[in-house]
This record gives structure tokens, sequence and C-alpha cells, in this order.
């Protein structure tokens, strides 16, 4: 249950960095200040940079919960593949 629970938040965090960063580039196209596209870009870059952290996390966690032994490392598999 909890490794599907994992598995789910890590799909669904890999779903939202498209949907935002697809929004977010349709919006920059339709933007002519350069104070908003900058602020796009920096949205972009922190959706980027959360999803980066969420899908290096996740396995990390489950290899080094493993080597500690950690008890919820066992039944937790955090990658969606």
């Amino acid at each position: 249950m909890i490794s599907g629970f994992f598995q789910l938040t890590t799909a669904v965090g890999l779903l939202g960095l498209v949907i935002v960063w697809q929004a977010d580039s349709l919006i920059e196209l339709f933007t002519f200040r350069p104070e908003q596209r900058e602020g796009l870009k920096r949205h972009k870059r922190t959706a980027l940079r959360s999803t980066v952290i969420l899908v290096v996390l996740g396995p990390l966690y489950t290899v080094a919960g493993s080597v500690m032994n950690l008890p919820l490392a066992e039944c937790v598999e955090l990658t969606p593949w």
C-alpha cells in the first residue's frame, strides 16, 4: 500500500512538471513585458528543481534506507517504473 502511494505521488509529480512546463511556455508566448517573462522562466526552473528532487530522493531513500536497515525502506519503492 505504501509502495503504491509513493509510486502514484512520483508519477503525479512528473505529470505535474509536464503540465506546468507546457502551460508556462504557452503563456510565455503571449507575454510582452520582460518582467513577466522572467517570472515565468523562474517558475519553470522552480518546477524543474522540485521534480528533480522528487525523482532523485525517492530512489536514494530506498537505497540508503535498505543499507541503513530502516524499516520503511523495505516496503517502499519510490520509482514509478
